[in-house]
């Protein structure tokens, strides 16, 4: 790609496999690879087993983490990154619909996210140049999240909160406008492979060989 700079982030519901194609993505451009932690985040497995008293914690955990990675990425420009700022909200909402975020909370956590957004808004460059979303059925979903073995995500009260936000996220995609777009499909594609990882990056060299223009 001649040795442009992309800061590429991806978007998908949980189990769409964002964190591989992030390293394979990553790879192939030569760029730095920023994952969402899991081993190390001291709330999330809390929250699967108690959401109410854990759902504002994890989410304002998520939402400064998240923060910081963004900003991280658009000041170096060069980067891949497995989870962003920008489908925070989603999970957010959803908690609240749930019940596990009180009205009270949800207010807290708006302002702390209109703050983070309108400092991005002020940096030199303010959003990706591509956002991938990673588009696949529930039973897919569930096939990837099954396999990866997590235990606190195998329990069978957690299938409705899956359930919920994967019906939420073609919404969310289709009003997201912060930079250009592709949409890969993990029920059609699997960057494991060789065939299908040569398509994908392709594409995504394509897609990004006219946003250079």
């Amino acid at each position: 790609m001649g040795g442009d700079k992309y800061v590429i982030v991806l978007a998908g519901m949980i189990g769409a496999g964002k964190t591989t194609y992030t390293r394979y993505i990553s790879e192939h451009f030569g760029s730095e690879a920023f994952y969402e932690s899991v081993s190390d985040n001291p709330i999330l497995e809390k929250f699967y087993h108690d959401k109410e008293r854990w759902g504002f914690a994890l989410q304002v955990h998520f939402l400064n983490t998240r923060f910081k990675s963004i900003k991280e990425a658009l000041l170096h420009k060069n980067n891949v990154l497995d989870r962003s700022i920008y489908e925070d909200s989603l999970f957010t909402q959803i908690n609240y619909e749930q019940g596990n975020i009180t009205e009270e909370e949800m207010n807290i956590y708006n302002s702390l996210l209109e703050n983070m957004m309108e400092e991005i808004d002020g940096m030199p460059k303010k959003s990706p140049d591509l956002l991938i979303y990673l588009r696949g059925s529930f039973d897919k979903h569930m096939q990837h999240i099954k396999k990866r073995g997590r235990d606190y995500e195998q329990e069978d009260k957690q299938v409705e909160y899956f359930k919920l936000l994967h019906s939420r996220y073609d919404k969310w995609f289709s009003k997201y406008d912060k930079s250009p777009t592709l949409v890969f499909s993990i029920d059609e594609l699997s960057i494991e492979n060789p065939e299908d990882r040569k398509y994908i990056l392709e594409t995504i060299e394509t897609k990004l060989e006219e946003i250079r223009g």
